[in-house]
């Protein structure tokens, strides 16, 4: 910071400067927890495990709630590799069996999916005659 003169004012800027800096500077070094990049995740220097997931969507709504670190790893098409920290396999454990609940709870749902309805009603309506058709065979009937 330039000045020619040192007042309260320049020397209250020149604080709230250094803090930011010191402030960033310290964000910066903190290891990141939650949902991350692989990258991240291997960076925090702690052994790894990983474990195949279905809908990673469904599982990162429970793993918040656990606070756990984890981070996805796509293989395929609707296939994800969840690692996570081996330091926290207890809280994974607990976090996997309130996921595993909740997919077994949405696969047992009675509804019916809303594309399985619209194929079920386009074959109802492939099934049914339409208004034309049925027009043209009464007056062919009529002619006779």
């Amino acid at each position: 910071m330039k000045a020619t003169k040192l007042t309260g004012r320049v020397l209250a800027q020149a604080c709230l400067a250094v803090g930011r800096k010191i402030k960033k500077a310290h964000r910066a070094r903190q290891t990141p927890h939650g949902k991350q990049t692989v990258r991240q995740l291997m960076g925090h220097g702690a052994a790894t495990n990983s474990i195949e997931v279905e809908s990673p969507k469904d599982f990162d709504r429970v793993a918040r709630k656990w606070n756990v670190d984890y981070a996805f790893y796509k293989t395929g098409p609707d296939k994800y590799l969840l690692f996570f920290k081996s330091g926290q396999a207890d809280a994974i454990t607990a976090c996997f069996s309130e996921y595993s609940r909740r997919v077994m709870k949405r696969s047992k749902s009675r509804r019916v999916p809303i594309r399985e309805q619209l194929k079920r009603a386009a074959a109802e309506l492939a099934r049914q005659p339409s208004h034309k058709k049925e027009r043209a065979r009464e007056a062919v009937h009529e002619d006779r």
